[in-house]
């Protein structure tokens, strides 16, 4: 027996919706594609309604691995230590930062 590739989870119409507000500036279907990306915007611009239909497809551990891999620039200081006392994930680490090589 072979095995199978992992499949991804679909990509229902309201996920796809709450991904094209939350990103405006990238399709959709490309925000999803990148499971720590969406959510980190998901974070810190979506609404309650938006955190409903994604809790149907994400997890506490998925938002969690969000903010372990969180990309730098998209955080405010309020939005990183409320997601990380809402997880449990106290005390917040300092936000990721941009490096600038020279």
């Amino acid at each position: 027996m072979t095995p199978t590739a992992p499949t991804t989870p679909p990509r229902t119409p309201d996920l796809l919706a709450v991904a094209k507000r939350i990103v405006w500036f990238k399709p959709p279907a490309a925000t999803l594609a990148d499971d720590v990306f969406f959510l980190n915007f998901l974070m810190v611009y979506g609404t309650p309604e938006d955190l409903t239909v994604a809790r149907r497809r994400y997890d506490d551990d998925d938002f969690r691995r969000a903010l372990r891999d969180a990309l730098p620039g998209i955080f405010d200081a309020r939005s990183w230590a409320y997601w990380h006392a809402r997880l449990g994930m106290e005390p917040a680490p300092p936000r990721p930062v941009r490096k600038f090589i020279r």
